[in-house]
């Protein structure tokens, strides 16, 4: 076994734990699910947890030290990051013309949930280094192939995600539609969440490497 049974297990409750916190991606989760439905929450969700593979990836090869050994590269990535989070600020102000909500259109692509959910999590130039940091440390010195046990647990991780905010989005889903009904100013909604992508714009932009 590439991983002893203690440290897997130690792993899995850490990883519980970390993506259960409150942060950036359960926030942009938790607004896609409240504005167009559960199907666009579970797909931000796989979207979220497929740019963790990415990251892991990228740690096992290597990539993700140089990212933590150039700032160049660091500033560059994070610039993009918060750059693509205005982008959607300004998508969603400007399509919100109305108080009402607008039923997604059967033609519409939900295939953009989830490629919003995997760039806001490639181009996080921190979560790179937190799966370098991380991932590491449950990897026995002993290990021969060290980039194979980084890759086994980043998907173990982002299964968790995947499962984890998936289940996040169904129940904010049907939350919203208990509760809420029709007495929701979806046009305010909207504006909220635009409000946070530009904050989460702004967090990224003035963060440094760790």
């Amino acid at each position: 076994m590439m991983i002893d049974q203690p440290e897997f297990s130690y792993f899995v409750i850490t990883s519980l734990l970390l993506i259960i916190a409150p942060g950036p991606d359960i926030i942009f989760l938790i607004t896609q699910s409240l504005n167009h439905g559960a199907k666009a929450g579970l797909l931000t969700a796989l979207g979220l947890a497929s740019g963790n593979l990415i990251h892991t990836t990228a740690a096992a090869l290597g990539i993700s030290l140089i990212i933590q050994t150039s700032e160049i590269a660091f500033t560059g990535l994070k610039y993009i990051g918060a750059g693509y989070l205005l982008y959607l600020a300004y998508k969603i102000l400007t399509s919100s013309n109305t108080n009402n909500k607008k039923p997604i259109d059967t033609n519409q692509r939900y295939t953009s949930f989830y490629t919003k959910g995997l760039l806001i999590n490639t181009l996080n130039p921190k979560i790179a280094l937190f799966f370098l940091a991380f991932l590491p440390q449950f990897i026995p010195s002993s290990s021969t192939q060290p980039h194979i046990s980084i890759i086994f647990l980043g998907m173990v991780f982002a299964t968790l995600v995947a499962i984890i905010f998936g289940s996040i989005s169904i129940i904010t889903a049907r939350y919203k539609n208990i509760t809420l009904i029709k007495s929701v100013n979806y046009k305010s909604i909207n504006r909220l969440t635009a409000i946070i992508f530009i904050l989460l714009a702004i967090n990224l932009a003035l963060s440094g490497p760790p």
